[in-house]
């Protein structure tokens, strides 16, 4: 049965991707964004569909003047560049922009999905992480706005669920790539792949040794619609387990993209995680859901955008 959807952080790479996906299952769009880290571009082709674009602050009051089935917030600055350079819009479409659009699925009685993400884990001392685990995260270091923003939103989605009965649901993002990523966010995969093209030096931050999963972007879409369709109100893991080093990912690329570029190396920024690799057994047992792309098939994929943004 089509729904109407709202998807704040619409023109993001991952809000771009849901919006479409969404549309061609016949649901009807209404897309937010403020256009702070997002981009027109990425939802373009969308306009002439069942697509309607708002731009908007969701730190604001958001009305929406018809029925409302479902809110999708995903809203946010998301890499450290961006959180980095906005700490405070970060904070606080954390916290006003998550009570705003929990305060429209509540008007609405819609059900509401929160993009949270691996970094509420921190630094992890648990190994994969579930979720159970709580995490170990610095709230006064320079990755604590984006940490702790996701952390509180995590809190008062929980809050609205049980306090107010609404429909809520936590998705827990962990790495994800492919086309639509900007290519200067300092994201490894877009980052790695423009500079392989350019034939530039690989720049991995600290010894490379650490380690992270790779989801491509269709595969974690089909996640999301999973378990927006769920009955399931507790946090879920959406990733790849497939755990690799940063070295790793930077030398496939380099090969994949026949570049002669070589690896150098900076220090590691503050409070870097060492690892990162979600334990997707609750999503594999409640929502059937697994990740399907191979790395060699969403690299090529990524490349060819990436070639095409460069032309």
């Amino acid at each position: 049965m089509p729904n109407r959807i709202v998807i704040t952080g619409v023109a993001g790479f991952i809000g771009s991707h849901l919006a479409e996906c969404l549309l061609d299952q016949g649901h009807s769009v209404i897309g937010l964004d403020n256009l702070l880290t997002g981009s027109a571009d990425n939802i373009a082709h969308l306009i002439t569909r069942d697509f309607t674009f708002v731009k908007h602050d969701v730190t604001e009051h958001i009305d929406v003047d018809a029925p409302v089935d479902v809110v999708l917030h995903w809203a946010s600055p998301a890499s450290p560049v961006d959180y980095l350079k906005w700490p405070i819009p970060t904070l606080k479409v954390g916290a006003l922009g998550t009570h705003k659009a929990l305060g429209l699925a509540k008007a609405k009685s819609a059900t509401f999905v929160l993009a949270s993400t691996s970094e509420v884990y921190g630094d992890p001392l648990e190994h994969p992480q579930r979720e159970s685990y709580w995490g170990n995260v610095n709230p006064v270091g320079p990755r604590g706005v984006y940490d702790e923003a996701k952390r509180f939103a995590e809190a008062m989605t929980v809050a609205y669920h049980r306090y107010h009965g609404l429909d809520a649901k936590i998705v827990r993002i962990f790495n994800t790539y492919g086309p639509r990523m900007r290519l200067n966010d300092g994201r490894a995969v877009p980052t790695f792949v423009a500079q392989a093209l350019a034939g530039e030096d690989l720049t991995i931050f600290g010894s490379g040794n650490q380690t992270r999963s790779f989801c491509y972007i269709s595969d974690l879409v089909d996640g999301i619609g999973r378990l927006m369709a769920s009955d399931i109100n507790e946090p879920v893991n959406l990733g790849n387990p497939a755990e690799m080093t940063i070295t790793q990912i930077a030398e496939r690329i380099i090969e994949m993209t026949g570049s002669k570029s070589r690896i150098v190396h900076r220090p590691l920024p503050v409070d870097d995680p060492k690892v990162r690799q979600p334990d997707i057994t609750r999503a594999r047992e409640l929502l059937g859901w697994t990740p399907r792309v191979t790395l060699e098939e969403g690299l090529t994929r990524t490349i060819e955008f990436v070639k095409q943004k460069l032309a």
